[in-house]
């Protein structure tokens, strides 16, 4: 009999591609929005918008401020309740709204206006206009985030079993890229009507000109993702009754110690990323001596190593992992490369050293996001990927919330009676990115040990084509190995576990007289201790089949139960491998 394999749009290869560029364009243009100001910071301190340092931290950290209120978690429910079709063409539009507020916030259009008195009539150390426009970037902000986790569940769901890690090391390559350009066209842009007369205005209605086409990228986008739906079998937008989204889940969430080790060196780590492409342009101006044209262009390399290394990072992670290594080794680089921006540069003002610490601090924002987005999926169930992810970024929203208004407010608690911003000194701020860089090498190693304690490895089949019993045969003979088991994921529940276990072990129970239970947990905050796993599924299993007996001493048969982040594996006794030492290590013996 013939098998009919049917294909769907995720299956070919140019489909999912093409859906992968839609949306990663959307970011491209988003990503390019988020810095159009941060070359302009000397430009903003100037008349006629006369914004301070300070006015300008408050504005960079408003991106975040209602994300850190509460309005990602929602976004996150939204996300996983309603699914990526419609919270893309949302998140997108929100990022529109937001950027034609801060767009007449800088115009001449605001300026003068009864609104604009207004606003300067309270809290006078902040500009009417810098209020104004942190607001529109505040909603944009909402919309910028809800998008990211929008795309991170989009790329999970199109790359499932396939080249998830290079796929959104793509993305996040393109969005990159965004960075690289805006910084290399905004100082120009604010040139376009004169060196004499330069002006926010243009690059800020060119950047919000191109959030309308990624708004249009996603809808087409949406298009593919509705017969994909229809190919699968979906609802409308995605799950089954029993993989549906719960409220409970969010509550689960936050008693996983990973996804609390993932958060944590998430928001410490892009805490001395983001903030810094705001402020790094004059950090270079009053290092260098430059022009803000002249520095944007230096700082515009940053993006760079992580443009060129991110997907192939992504690749090399799909095939033999270290992720938690690279956390540490991209932990590493940032730590020296800020050290260096505090310490050094000030002391040898070199446009090469200078350039050189910012490709290095762009191959560390390739190792990090390469190995930690694509982390998520393999840790967290689908159904509510989206709101895991949402969670992820809230935490991270809190440091990226209140690290520009601490940056600002260090660097002119360092620099009292200065007034001209070309000659701010940026070493106790650059200081404090190093910290921060410090404790995500403390997390990045917490990880790497917990990786390490893990003395089980699971190899799962990335697509249904894969020959397991290759694999099988093949694992037992590397060296090192010590024992091999074919195993069967399932729900963590003692119904799912017992089922698994009469399906999976009927043979075996069939042939053996007695029989006991062994429980691991790697998940200490299930329910139930090892023990109390171990007697409750062996109470069912010796309901289901009375004819064996059970015996914890020396039993015949031993049924093994695993509890990790995402499933519970059930197998039988493991059959022996090749033992001995991976080859490589053993050093060298004299005769």
């Amino acid at each position: 009999m013939e098998q009919v394999i049917k294909q769907t749009l995720s299956d070919k290869a140019w489909a999912r591609w093409l859906a992968l560029i839609l949306i990663a364009l959307m970011m491209f243009f988003a990503y390019m929005f988020v810095d159009v100001m941060s070359p302009l910071q000397a430009l903003v301190e100037k008349a006629p918008l006369n914004w301070s340092a300070s006015a300008f931290g408050n504005y960079a950290g408003a991106e975040y401020m209602l994300n850190v209120f509460g309005f990602l978690i929602i976004a996150g429910i939204i996300l996983d309740k309603m699914g990526v079709r419609f919270t893309g063409v949302l998140s997108a539009s929100v990022m529109v709204t937001g950027a034609v507020i801060k767009l007449y916030a800088v115009s001449s259009l605001f300026e003068g206006t009864a609104f604009e008195i207004w606003l300067n009539s309270w809290w006078t150390d902040m500009p009417g206009s810098a209020k104004l426009a942190a607001f529109g970037f505040m909603i944009f902000g909402c919309g910028c985030e809800m998008a990211g986790i929008t795309v991170s569940k989009a790329i999970a769901k199109w790359f499932e079993g396939k080249e998830m890690a290079l796929a959104m090391g793509f993305e996040m390559a393109i969005a990159r890229l965004g960075v690289f350009a805006v910084l290399s066209i905004s100082p120009r842009l604010a040139a376009w009507w004169g060196a004499d007369n330069q002006s926010v205005v243009p690059p800020v209605a060119f950047c919000t000109a191109l959030l309308l086409i990624g708004l249009l990228n996603y809808i087409i986008f949406t298009f593919m993702d509705t017969r994909l739906d229809r190919q699968t079998g979906k609802d409308a937008e995605g799950a089954s009754a029993d993989e549906e989204f719960k409220m409970s889940d969010v509550g689960g969430l936050f008693k996983s110690k990973l996804f609390w080790i993932i958060a944590l060196l998430c928001v410490l780590y892009y805490s001395a990323i983001f903030p810094f492409q705001r402020f790094g342009t004059n950090m270079l101006q009053c290092n260098l001596g430059i022009s803000d044209v002249d520095a944007a262009d230096i700082l515009r390399w940053f993006p760079i190593g992580a443009l060129c290394l991110t997907p192939p990072l992504g690749y090399l992670l799909d095939k033999i992992g270290r992720g938690a290594t690279m956390l540490i080794l991209g932990s590493l680089l940032l730590i020296g490369c800020h050290l260096v921006f505090a310490l050094l540069l000030p002391q040898v003002p070199s446009r090469g050293l200078a350039l050189a610490t910012i490709i290095v601090l762009g191959v560390s924002f390739s190792l990090v996001p390469a190995a930690l987005w694509p982390s998520v999926p393999k840790v967290m169930d689908a159904r509510y990927l989206g709101s895991a992810y949402s969670l992820i970024f809230w935490v991270q929203n809190i440091g990226l919330f209140g690290v520009p208004i601490l940056f600002g407010k260090i660097l002119m608690a360092s620099n009292e009676g200065v007034t001209n911003p070309m000659e701010y000194n940026y070493t106790n701020p650059e200081l404090m990115f190093a910290g921060f860089g410090i404790a995500a090498l403390i997390f990045a190693i917490w990880l790497k040990i917990l990786y390490i304690r893990q003395s089980t490895i699971y190899a799962e089949p990335t697509t249904d084509t894969c020959d397991m019993e290759a694999a099988y045969a093949a694992a037992r003979q590397v060296f090192g190995v010590v024992s091999v088991a074919r195993a069967v994921p399932c729900e963590k529940t003692v119904e799912a576990i017992v089922e698994t276990a009469k399906d999976y072990l009927a043979d075996a129970f069939a042939s053996a007289r007695s029989f006991k239970v062994e429980s691991k947990r790697a998940d200490k905050n299930y329910p139930m201790n090892s023990i109390q796993l171990s007697q409750a599924v062996g109470g069912e299993l010796a309901e289901a089949f009375p004819q064996v007996t059970v015996d914890v001493h020396n039993p015949d048969l031993t049924v093994h139960v695993e509890i990790r982040e995402k499933h519970a594996y059930v197998h039988a006794p493991a059959v022996p491998g090749a033992g001995g030492l991976p080859v490589g290590i053993g050093g060298h013996a004299v005769s």
